[in-house]
C-alpha cells in the first residue's frame, strides 16, 4: 500500500515537472543552488565530500532538476547519497557518469518547501590527479515554484573550486632544477631531479610513472641523490622515491612533473566582414586549443605593409579571442600568437586590406569616385547626358565610316590575310624569345659568384637567432617584415638579405627587445625577385654562427616609373572604367542602328506595297488599252478593211500582251515574297 502510494506521488511530481515546465512562461527568479564547501585542498588518493544546498529565498519550491559537471580526469564520484535530504519524492535515482563528468538529480516536494539552506544531497569524490578541479552547475538546471504553473525560479548558482595536491613528503625532499613547480607546465622533456642526501641512508628506491600514488619496489638504486630522465612523453608524470635506512624502508615522496612540448593546434584568423573591406574597424576572430597544458593567452600584432612616415614601433599586445581593430586605408598583416601554459607558441598570419569604396555618396556634395574626386549633383546629370550624346555621335560616325568602306571589303580581306601572316611570324618569334628568357632566368643565378655572399665572423658558443615570423606571399607594393627569438637575451641581431638576381646584399642591425624577442620592418618597398635571408646575434664581442637561410619571393604587382609607382589595382580600375565606357558605347551603337534599321524597314515595306499597287494599276490600264486597240482591229477585220500589215500588228500585240502579263506577274510575286521575308 505504501509503495503504491509512493509510486503515485512520484508519477504526480514527474507529470508536473515534465508537462508544465514548457507550458507556462517564467514570471519569477528567486532560488539559488549552492555547492559547499566552495573551496578546499585535497590530496591525491584521498576522498572528500560536498553538499548541494537549495536556497529558495522566500519562495515555495516543489520540484527541481539539478545537473552538476565535474572534471572526470581529476575526480571520480564514488558515493552519491540520497539519505538525508529535503526531497520527499525522487522522480528517478541519482544519475552520474564518471567518464563524462556529470551528475543529475531530479526530485520534488509535493506540498512545497521554503528553506534558506535545504540539503538536496551529498556527493563523495576520490582525487585522481593533481591540479585544479571546478564543480559547476549546468545552465539546463531547473528549480520550479510551487504555484500550480511550475514556474522556473532558479536565479543563481554557486560552484566549487578545489586544489588537488600530492600527499606531504613521507621520504626525502625532492626538487627539480628543470621543473621546479609541481603545478606548472614546462616545455622541456629532459628532467633533472635531486633529493636531500640524509645520513645513515644506505640507498634509495625510485620510479617514474603516470599514477600519482604508485610506490617504488624494495630494490635499492644506490646512494646517489640525483637522476635524469630524457625525452619523456608529454603529460603529467610522477616521481616516487623512498629511502632505506638500516633494513627499514621509509615513507614515500611523490613529485609531479608536467611536460608539454607541442604548441597549440593550428588555427585561422577570421576577419569580419572580409579580408578586403571598406570598414576601418574590422573584427578579428580566432581561437585554438591545446591538448596538454591548455591555452594561456593570445597576443596580436598589426604590421602595416605600406610606407609610414614615423618609425614603426609595433609590439605584440595581449588579446582575447575577439579584437576590434582601428585601421587607416592600406594593406596590413595581422599576426596572432597563441601561448599554452608551457610557453609553446602557435602563430597564424592573415592579410587584410582597407580600401576606399569605388562609389560613395557624399551627403550634400555629390558622388565620390574611388576617393579621387567628387562629381557634384548639379554637374553629374548634365555630364552623363553629354557623354551619352558623344557616344551617339561616335556611333553615327562609325556607321558612316562602315558604309563608306563596305565596298572595299575585298581589299580589307587581303590586308587581313597579310596581317595574320605577320602576327603568326611575330608569335613564332615571341615563343623563341620566351625560351631564351627562361634559360637566362635559370642560369643567371648560377653565374652569380659565391664571393658576393657576406658572412660575419662567428662564434660557435653563441646560438644563432631563430626566424619565427616573416611576411609571406608579398609583392613589390608590400612592406617586408621579419622577426624571431634568440636563445640568449640582450645584444643585437644582424639581419642579412641578398637579392639572388642582382647579387646585392644589405644588412640591418635589429635591437633585441622583451628579453629575447626581435622584430624588423623594412622602411621601403623591395624590388621584385628572389631573396635569401639569414641572421646572426651579436652579444658584446661575441657573434653567433649564421642561422639557416630562408628563401623569399617578392612578386610584381606594381608598375614603377623611376621613383613613381602605379599599383596594378589602379591599372585595373582604369581598365574597368575604359571597359565600362566601351560597353556603354557598344550598347548605344546597337540601339542606334536598331532604331534606324527599324525605321528603314517600315519605310521600305511601305514603298514595296506602293510599288506593287502601282504595277497592278499600270498593268490593268495597259491591258485595257491593248484590248481596246484589239477590239478596233477586230472590227476592221469584219468590215474587210484590215490589210496584211494590220494583221501583223494584231498578232504582235497579242504576243506583247502575253509577255507583259507574264513578266509583271513574276515581278509582283517577287515583291510579295520580299514583303513576307521582311
Amino acid at each position: 500500500m505504501t509503495l503504491n502510494k509512493s509510486f503515485k506521488g512520484a508519477a504526480f511530481v514527474m507529470l508536473i515537472f515534465l508537462c508544465t515546465l514548457f507550458l507556462f512562461p517564467s514570471t519569477a527568479s528567486a532560488a539559488r543552488l549552492i555547492v559547499s564547501p566552495t573551496t578546499g585542498a585535497f590530496e591525491v588518493g584521498s576522498t572528500f565530500s560536498i553538499q548541494i544546498f537549495l536556497d529558495t529565498e522566500g519562495e515555495s519550491i516543489n520540484a527541481f532538476d539539478v545537473k552538476l559537471n565535474f572534471p572526470s580526469g581529476k575526480l571520480q564520484l564514488i558515493s552519491p547519497s540520497v539519505g538525508k535530504s529535503i526531497v520527499e519524492i525522487w522522480t528517478g535515482p541519482p544519475q552520474y557518469n564518471n567518464r563524462a563528468g556529470t551528475v543529475r538529480l531530479q526530485g520534488g516536494i509535493p506540498n512545497g518547501i521554503t528553506a534558506n539552506r535545504g540539503l538536496i544531497t551529498e556527493l563523495t569524490f576520490r582525487v585522481k590527479q593533481v591540479g585544479s578541479a571546478v564543480l559547476i552547475f549546468s545552465d539546463s538546471s531547473q528549480v520550479l515554484k510551487n504555484d500550480g504553473k511550475a514556474t522556473p525560479v532558479l536565479n543563481d548558482t554557486t560552484g566549487g573550486v578545489y586544489q588537488l595536491i600530492l600527499p606531504p613528503p613521507g621520504g626525502p625532499i625532492v626538487a627539480s632544477e628543470t621543473h621546479p613547480d609541481q603545478s606548472l607546465w614546462y616545455s622541456r622533456s629532459d628532467v633533472i631531479l635531486r633529493w636531500s642526501n640524509q645520513s645513515n641512508v644506505s640507498g634509495y628506491s625510485y620510479m617514474l610513472s603516470n599514477d600519482p600514488t604508485d610506490i617504488p619496489d624494495n630494490t635499492s638504486e644506490g646512494p646517489k641523490n640525483s637522476v635524469t630522465y630524457t625525452q619523456i612523453s608529454d603529460g603529467t608524470h610522477y616521481f616516487h622515491i623512498k629511502k632505506l635506512r638500516g633494513d627499514v624502508w621509509g615513507g614515500v615522496t611523490h613529485f609531479a612533473i608536467n611536460v608539454d612540448t607541442k604548441p597549440p593546434a593550428e588555427f585561422s584568423v577570421i576577419i569580419s566582414p572580409s579580408e578586403r573591406t571598406t570598414s576601418k574597424n574590422p573584427i578579428l576572430l580566432f581561437e585554438t586549443t591545446d591538448s596538454q597544458s591548455g591555452i594561456d593567452y593570445y597576443e596580436i600584432k598589426v604590421v602595416p605593409l605600406y610606407v609610414v612616415e614615423d618609425d614603426y614601433e609595433g609590439f605584440f599586445i595581449e588579446s582575447n579571442t575577439r579584437e576590434v581593430l582601428d585601421l587607416e586605408l592600406g594593406k596590413y598583416n595581422v599576426i596572432v600568437r597563441a601561448y599554452d601554459k608551457a610557453g609553446n607558441i602557435r602563430e597564424s598570419t592573415q592579410g587584410i586590406r582597407v580600401v576606399k569604396p569605388v562609389f560613395q555618396v557624399v551627403r550634400g556634395r555629390g558622388l565620390s569616385i574611388a576617393g579621387l574626386f567628387i562629381i557634384p549633383w548639379t554637374v553629374g546629370f548634365p555630364l552623363i547626358l553629354v557623354i551619352i550624346g558623344g557616344l551617339i555621335y561616335a556611333a553615327l560616325r562609325i556607321r558612316t565610316w562602315h558604309h563608306e568602306h563596305r565596298d572595299r571589303r575585298g581589299n580589307q580581306d587581303n590586308a587581313h590575310d597579310t596581317l595574320k601572316e605577320k602576327l603568326e611570324e611575330l608569335k613564332k618569334r615571341r615563343d623563341v624569345y620566351t625560351k631564351i628568357i627562361i634559360l637566362l632566368a635559370f642560369f643567371v643565378p648560377l653565374l652569380i659568384p659565391s664571393s658576393d655572399r657576406v658572412f660575419a665572423q662567428s662564434s660557435q658558443n653563441l646560438p644563432p637567432p631563430v626566424i619565427s615570423t616573416i611576411s609571406k606571399n608579398i609583392s613589390n607594393e608590400d612592406i617586408f617584415y621579419v622577426g624571431g627569438r634568440t636563445a640568449n637575451p640582450g645584444g643585437e641581431v644582424i639581419l642579412y638579405m641578398q637579392n639572388l638576381q642582382s647579387g646585392e646584399v644589405f644588412s640591418r642591425i635589429v635591437p633585441i627587445e622583451d628579453g629575447n624577442e626581435w622584430f624588423y620592418r623594412h622602411d621601403s618597398f623591395l624590388t621584385s625577385g628572389n631573396y635569401t635571408l639569414w641572421t646572426q646575434q651579436q652579444l658584446g664581442e661575441q657573434i653567433s654562427a649564421p642561422s639557416p637561410q630562408t628563401n623569399m619571393n617578392v612578386r610584381t604587382t606594381a608598375i614603377q616609373f623611376g621613383s613613381s609607382r602605379l599599383s596594378l589595382e589602379i591599372v585595373y580600375l582604369m581598365f574597368s572604367i575604359l571597359l565600362f565606357l566601351t560597353l556603354v558605347s557598344l550598347i548605344g551603337y546597337i540601339i542606334f542602328h536598331a532604331y534606324h534599321g527599324r525605321k528603314w524597314r517600315k519605310r521600305f515595306i511601305k514603298e514595296v506595297i506602293e510599288a506593287e499597287q502601282a504595277l497592278r494599276q499600270g498593268f490593268t490600264t495597259l491591258r485595257k488599252d491593248i484590248l481596246a486597240e484589239l477590239a478596233i482591229v477586230n472590227q476592221a477585220k469584219l468590215e474587210g478593211t484590215l490589210g496584211e500589215e494590220e494583221e501583223k500588228r494584231k498578232k504582235q500585240l497579242l504576243e506583247d500582251l502575253e509577255h507583259i502579263e507574264k513578266n509583271i506577274g513574276k515581278e509582283i510575286a517577287d515583291i510579295e515574297q520580299l514583303d513576307k521575308d521582311l
